[in-house]
């Protein structure tokens, strides 16, 4: 019991390092246009660049673990992750970002991969949708912190301010006077090397897993491929992350495009209000989960989403600075929920499984470069409309997802939507 615990500690400490690391292009964009004097959809290819090392190396993740183990690839991970901060903060360019961000994206997706099926196993089937939104509710605390530790570095790095700390004084010198917001990726690079200090201390209890936990060889993933339960929760994941992504790292430039916000304050704080509010929907899914099916939960907050998506897209600027956030609120299980739901779905091979879902994660690569394309074309305004059609299709997982495990609810004999 003290081993799992232990497990699932370490499990929620990575998905907050995670958000923490992945979630900060959004509130960056106004500034990296600005910086690298870039359009629309050039800026769209640092997130592809991102998410498109998810799709490289899900899969191979997963097999690197069947090989040397959960603790020695999440070690990996972080390197990669401190590897690609360390580039990018000692030579900013356009190009080495483009760089940059790919080992950390190569690192999250290592890490993705190991910890899904652990947390599957430490803590049971038929907790594992719970267990995902606590998850879930970490994930959505860091993303709230990291945007508002943008805005305290960009206002007082350069600055002629009072009481500045140590940290400060000591970025200063370590960042082009006209790039304070390179600051974050020193930031993340020593983050990274923490992790990689922590991890190495901390004796894995061994977890055994279950035969259809581990990841099987490339005939099994290729066998796995044609199966369409497989391939719909992929698409659901492509979909999910897609939508996320599309919307926060646009927020800062729709509100500075068409509502004359300031990104460095107000855009980035509604940016950090949309994954706040994440943390809060995850305590409210976390509830509804203990009383409702969970793909009837995915079909309230989905269409919630979507609601409060059009009223952010053209409504006027005091309701959208509170419906932007509203929309990280209902986005709050959909990870947890779909992932739970793909993984219950199916009797083996779970191990795998994982790997090509989180393949899905390149949802972030491809959803935020068609927006920035069709914004470059028609207005950002009309590039964002395209986030329905994903939105579409994880409110449509509510009705078609049959799992053979559902979530373990508090019955009050009542129906309980089955």
């Amino acid at each position: 019991m003290k081993q799992n615990v232990l497990i699932i500690s370490l499990i929620l400490l990575t998905f907050f390092v995670i958000s923490f690391l992945t979630n900060m292009i959004g509130p960056l964009v106004p500034d990296i246009i600005d910086s690298f004097d870039l359009s629309l959809t050039l800026v769209a290819l640092l997130p592809f660049a991102f998410f498109i090392a998810y799709g490289l190396m899900s899969i191979p993740s997963g097999m690197l673990i069947e090989r040397f183990g959960e603790k020695k690839v999440i070690l990996a991970a972080f390197g990669c992750a401190f590897t690609g901060a360390f580039l990018f903060a000692s030579g900013p360019s356009y190009g080495m970002y483009i760089v940059s961000l790919f080992f950390i994206g190569a690192g999250m997706a290592m890490l993705q991969v190991a910890i899904n099926p652990l947390l599957r196993v430490a803590g049971g089937e038929s907790n594992f949708a719970f267990n995902s939104v606590i998850g879930q509710l970490f994930f959505g605390l860091a993303s709230f912190l990291s945007p508002l530790m943008y805005t305290y570095l960009v206002l007082n790095i350069g600055k002629d301010v009072e009481g500045k700390n140590a940290i400060v004084r000591v970025l200063e010198g370590m960042v082009p006077a006209n790039l304070p917001w390179i600051s974050l990726y020193w930031v993340f690079a020593l983050v990274a090397l923490l992790m990689i200090g922590i991890v190495a201390v901390v004796r894995f209890p061994k977890v055994e897993k279950k035969e259809g936990d581990k990841t099987g060889a490339i005939a099994l993933h290729l066998e796995l491929l044609k199966n369409p339960t497989v391939i719909k929760y992929f698409l659901a994941i492509f979909a999910y992350v897609g939508t996320e992504q599309g919307i926060a790292n646009w927020i800062s430039k729709f509100l500075e495009t068409y509502h004359g916000v300031d990104p460095q304050t107000t855009g980035a704080s509604t940016i950090s209000w949309s994954w706040g509010l994440m943390t809060a929907g995850a305590l409210f899914g976390l509830a509804l989960l203990k009383i409702l099916d969970s793909r009837k939960v995915l079909i309230l907050f989905t269409g919630a989403a979507m609601v409060c998506l059009a009223i952010s897209l053209f409504g006027p600027t005091h309701v959208i600075l509170t419906t932007f956030p509203l929309i990280g609120f209902f986005a709050s299980v959909m990870w947890s929920v779909i992932i739970s739901l793909g993984l219950n779905s199916l009797e083996s091979h779970h191990g795998s499984v994982s790997g090509i879902l989180v393949t899905g994660i390149a949802g972030g690569a491809i959803v935020p470069l068609i927006v920035g394309s069709l914004g470059d074309a028609f207005g950002l305004r009309m590039g964002m409309l395209f986030l329905f059609v994903t939105m579409g299709y994880i409110f449509s997982v509510g009705f078609w997802a049959r799992p053979l495990v559902t979530n373990k609810t508090i019955k009050w004999g009542i129906d309980n939507w089955r």
